[in-house]
């Protein structure tokens, strides 16, 4: 991707094994420098969720460093989730590609498969400006992430959720991703349900 950043996968920081361990609090201490106000849930997760889901296989994060400074630019978590898709809402071209690694439910006249989820995306905004990674960057650090792994295990679809945000939505497509639903999420501790769209692409 660049030679500017390297990323680090959460694992090697609590495997005992590994030369990089460095156990759980010291981890903490790196992750409290992240810092993205721009979308809390993303600061909410790496710090309050990407250990626990990491330990768990839940989801797996990668950490994003400047290679000449070592600060921590951006992070990005992958899962491996279902991904349900209405034939009325994509092309036939999309149908037709899908069918080959899914199962048609004719009631629903839907399509459910399994696919690399981009579960989350954040850039570390405590930095200046001028040291921030650009979200293209971020995002190809993902999706080569992603590319290695089909290279190993297969599959052939990743698809992740964003906010109702015009930006949002124009750099994911202008990055490949499709529009193929919306979901509703459930509201708790007396928040308001969120509208995101869902994306797909074609590794």
């Amino acid at each position: 991707m660049s030679d500017k950043y390297f990323t680090i996968n959460l694992r090697a920081y609590l495997d005992k094994d590994e030369p990089t361990y460095v156990g759980e609090e010291s981890l903490n201490d790196l992750l409290s420098d992240f810092s993205c106000p721009k979308n809390p849930d993303v600061e909410y997760f790496l710090l309050h969720n990407a250990i626990e889901f990491t330990k768990k296989d839940q989801s797996i994060t990668y950490l994003v460093f400047n290679a000449e400074t070592a600060s921590l630019v951006g992070y990005f978590s992958l899962a491996i989730k279902p991904i349900c898709v209405q034939a009325a809402n994509i092309s036939k071209t999309v149908a037709k590609k899908i069918s080959r690694v899914s199962v048609l439910d004719d009631e629903t006249d839907s399509y459910t498969t399994a696919a690399y989820l981009i579960a989350q995306l954040g850039k570390n905004y405590s930095l200046p400006k001028e040291e921030r990674i650009e979200g293209t960057i971020l995002l190809g650090f993902a999706l080569e992430t992603i590319a290695n792994l089909k290279y190993s295990v297969g599959g052939v679809m990743e698809f992740l959720e964003c906010e109702d945000s015009e930006f949002l939505l124009n750099f994911y497509t202008k990055n490949h991703f499709k529009p193929f639903d919306i979901r509703i999420t459930v509201p708790a501790h007396g928040e308001e349900p969120r509208q995101l769209h869902q994306l797909l692409k074609f590794i």
